[in-house]
């Protein structure tokens, strides 16, 4: 499902439908305060790391989980992930084996993370914190969950891009709020924008009075492979939160993307929505594209017909992550 444009308006004009629809906004936000409050159910012994978000939908916690797991590596750190797992079928707690699970088992992000670190899927969080816990990890890197009170959080990054910002401010369905920024900052260790210089600036002008706590700032980067973007022409297609950002990534790079195909947010990859594509790539002499996240989910029989790009969090200053880092170390 797409989110509806009017969420990104300003939060000074958020729009007639926004209005019409605060109300259950703040019903919304009522029914999330209600669960945050709730006790934990887990006391971990181990430093949990949070990496969330107030938005619905994609603001680049993959990119960042990526970030900070190199980053503790780089500290001597055994870090683990834990993940709800969302499109999987598996309940958990059980970790992640590439070469026995796929994405429909486990969901597409667990997937792709365990290829960094071990990874770990449950929907009951609390439960996977303590199976990583148990299995020796000196951290857990809580892949989303900051508003599931299951587990407490010692450090919490709230990902934001920037240049959507909080969108019009308000909860859902009136916006792509999870909960009130205020709120939600008020639980936060760091808030990390990303996105250009560009919207770096715009998101400052708009939210910046209301970031209360320390600001980092990166963009996400394709990951330099030697591959020559402009020779072929491309057919690109992308089921995350905003696939405009990543058709945007290609054309940066000189890509000639003749037909572009936004997909909802882990939308199954069916053997008739591949086969249409790659019918159009063959008319074309196009070769297909996707993200890293998407080519987790292809069948077999198109992973050497579809070209991944890889794309890495490049955070300017991580002064305020590490100094928070020490501190649990």
């Amino acid at each position: 499902m797409r989110a509806p444009e009017f969420w990104d308006n300003p939060p000074n004009r958020p729009g007639i439908k926004a209005n019409l629809l605060a109300p259950l906004g703040a019903l919304y936000a009522i029914a999330t305060a209600k669960r945050i409050s709730k006790p934990a159910s887990l006391k971990p012994t181990i430093p949990v790391i949070c990496i969330g978000n107030l938005n619905a939908g994609g603001t680049g916690k993959t990119p960042t989980a990526m970030a900070m797991i190199q980053r503790l590596q780089g500290m001597g750190k055994t870090v683990h992930v834990v993940s709800r797992g969302y499109g999987g079928s598996l309940e958990g707690p059980l970790q992640v084996n590439e070469r026995i699970h796929q994405a429909s088992d486990v969901g597409d992000e667990p997937l792709l993370l365990a290829a960094f670190t071990p990874t770990w899927v449950a929907k009951d969080r609390a439960s996977g914190v303590r199976a990583a816990q148990e299995a020796g990890a000196d951290a857990v890197l809580l892949d989303d969950g900051f508003q599931n009170p299951s587990v407490p959080k010692d450090f919490s990054i709230i990902v934001v891009d920037a240049q959507r910002g909080f969108g019009n401010g308000l909860c859902i369905p009136a916006g792509p709020l999870r909960e009130p920024v205020q709120a939600g900052l008020s639980r936060a260790d760091v808030v990390l924008s990303i996105g250009s210089n560009k919207a770096q600036s715009d998101f400052l002008e708009i939210w910046g009075s209301s970031v209360t706590v320390p600001h980092a700032k990166g963009e996400v980067m394709p990951l330099e492979t030697g591959m020559d973007w402009t020779e072929t022409p491309m057919i690109a297609f992308a089921g995350i939160g905003y696939p405009e950002k990543f058709f945007g990534t290609l054309r940066t790079l000189g890509a000639n993307v003749v037909q572009t195909h936004a997909l909802d947010d882990h939308q199954p990859l069916t053997s008739s929505l591949l086969a249409r594509l790659d019918a159009d790539a063959r008319k074309l002499g196009a070769q297909l594209v996707t993200t890293e996240k998407d080519a987790v989910r292809l069948p077999a029989a198109y992973r050497q017909k579809v070209l991944p790009l890889p794309v890495r969090l490049e955070i300017s200053d991580w002064s305020v992550i590490d100094n928070a880092l020490n501190a649990l170390f």
